[in-house]
């Protein structure tokens, strides 16, 4: 996945998760861009995100976060180094 497939795709979890078609992210939004962003919506925002590119935040990534820019490299990084994982069925191991 390209950082532009990347950073198309936190544009759209945002709009979604602020319900506002309007907004457009770059690598440099931070919560002060976005009047709506506070700490309740960021873990809506945090959970949208790990949904939509099948992963999870260490804690110390959310919490070292700068803006959208760093969340699209970490996204990039996982991306290219964790396989996806396959999901068991009753009878497998």
């Amino acid at each position: 996945m390209t950082h532009e497939e990347i950073m198309e795709k936190l544009c759209a979890v945002f709009q979604e998760v602020f319900d506002d078609e309007t907004i457009v992210v770059t690598e440099r939004t931070t919560a002060d861009d976005i009047e709506d962003w506070d700490s309740l919506v960021h873990i809506n925002l945090i959970e949208a995100v790990e949904q939509t590119f099948g992963m999870r935040f260490r804690m110390q990534e959310v919490s070292g976060m700068k803006n959208v820019g760093e969340m699209a490299d970490i996204v990039a990084q996982r991306a290219a180094a964790e396989p996806p994982k396959k999901k068991k069925g009753l009878f497998r191991r």
